[in-house]
């Protein structure tokens, strides 16, 4: 791919019916479980992306067995049971923070020794609270580079080098607590490996944040697959000897990456159907077709999909809006705001400044260096209405930037996107279909 991409600005309304790719979500916790159950294990509608790849090379180097098509978007995984074939290993997370989080906790849990390389972008994101919770139960853990953060070498805590006494139990789950206030994903990650915890887990929330859209996502699909995660709101709680018992998941597409295309259709006032997305999707990023209806799309569910016409003229709303159980879509509200007949305020996504980038602080430099005026506050941004002037957008190695503020491109001539390869990460054909589609 070129090292930029112009934005072809469009004549008309949208008039897009598209199929996009699998969730990375939920393609990255399938694979994980399917590691877990004990047998084969069968994927449909996966995710080949830099992320997914990455974590289906790391289960390749566990010494798992792993059938991958990718052109029938199928992944094939023997499962061994709660246990890792290969002893000791060196694993490569890239950039894919599921990947980081979710290994790291079957590995601190494991009984072998293993290293965990990541990219440099992954090397600065936050990984302390899951480090502190596996050293407390006893896994080792050391540091390669900056404390607290990949890349480290991890002794499992059913290793004979660590620190646990795994005889103690006195027949009670196992005690943790944890702060998910800077990532959903560290909760996910110890629910999800629960089948390797035999005596039971119960996970109490110290952090004012106890919940989340990709937390429920979590749990529908445990529970699916025959793992109950009881929540009383504080404390979350898997009875002993979890065990996975499906050999097959449907993955849906991905609704995250649908909302460019629905965004696309709310600026321009034409209309986007997204193939397969359905309203039982059980993704967060599910709510931000109630924020295009609020803004004065029309949101309607077909038998193929869901289909969201923009208002006339693109003429769409203003809003305020709490954000955060959806925040991936913060940065796509935010390309879209200046093209609205008032202010958008989108509050509590401070939790986004320690993603792929600090992208709260991306979508107001990048707006403000196209002429609009924001807001930038520590939770919070607001965006006044305005007409984006040509140029290049900077996207921080981060691929939700380079496809949200794409979208300014088809209501402004000139918009260059730079890096676009970046979308590798989740989307890795979005400007070529953004090239069909134009």
């Amino acid at each position: 791919m070129k090292e930029q991409y112009e934005v072809k600005r469009l004549d008309k309304p949208v008039d897009w019916t598209v199929e996009v790719p699998g969730s990375k979500s939920m393609t990255n916790r399938a694979l994980l479980m399917a590691a877990l159950s004990d047998g084969q294990v069968k994927l449909e509608g996966v995710l080949f992306s830099d992320d997914s790849r990455h974590f289906l090379e790391s289960l390749v180097s566990l010494g798992f067995t792993v059938d991958i098509n990718e052109p029938e978007k199928t992944v094939t995984v023997l499962g061994c049971g709660g246990n890792i074939p290969k002893k000791q290993a060196v694993i490569n997370v890239g950039s894919a923070g599921t990947a980081a989080r979710f290994l790291t906790a079957m590995l601190g849990f494991s009984d072998g020794e293993y290293t965990i390389e990541a990219s440099e972008q992954m090397k600065k994101r936050p990984m302390q609270e899951l480090f502190t919770l596996l050293t407390g139960v006893g896994a080792k853990i050391t540091y390669l580079e900056m404390e607290g953060h990949l890349p480290v070498q991890i002794c499992g805590r059913r290793n004979p080098k660590a620190d646990s006494d795994q005889t103690q139990t006195d027949g009670k789950p196992l005690q943790l607590s944890l702060d998910i206030s800077k990532s959903t994903q560290f909760l996910s990650a110890l629910l999800l490996i629960s089948p390797m915890i035999q005596q039971g887990l119960d996970i109490h929330i110290t952090s004012e944040k106890t919940d989340g859209s990709y937390i429920r996502i979590t749990r529908k699909m445990l529970a699916d697959a025959g793992v109950e995660v009881k929540y009383d709101r504080k404390n979350y709680r898997v009875a002993p000897k979890a065990v996975y018992q499906k050999n097959h998941y449907q993955i849906e597409p991905d609704v995250s990456a649908a909302c460019y295309f629905y965004a696309a259709a709310a600026i321009t006032g034409g209309r986007a159907l997204v193939g397969h997305v359905q309203k039982d999707n059980s993704q967060g990023d599910m709510k931000f077709l109630d924020v295009l209806a609020q803004m004065g799309c029309t949101v309607t569910e077909k038998a193929d999909g869901i289909e969201v016409a923009g208002p006339a003229e693109g003429a769409l709303k203003g809003i305020s809006v709490d954000m955060n159980d959806f925040s991936d879509q913060a940065l796509t509200l935010a390309a879209i705001a200046p093209f609205c007949n008032s202010d958008v305020h989108i509050t509590h996504i401070g939790h986004i400044r320690g993603q792929e980038c600090d992208r709260l602080h991306a979508m107001a430099e990048e707006l403000t260096k196209r002429g609009i005026t924001c807001t930038e506050e520590p939770d919070a941004i607001t965006i006044k209405p305005g007409i984006p002037s040509p140029g290049i957008v900077s996207t921080y190695e981060d691929h939700r930037v380079a496809m949200s503020f794409a979208l300014l491109g088809l209501k402004t001539d000139g918009i260059i996107i730079d890096n676009p390869s970046c979308c590798r990460k989740t989307f890795e054909n979005y400007f070529d279909l953004l090239d069909k589609l134009s």
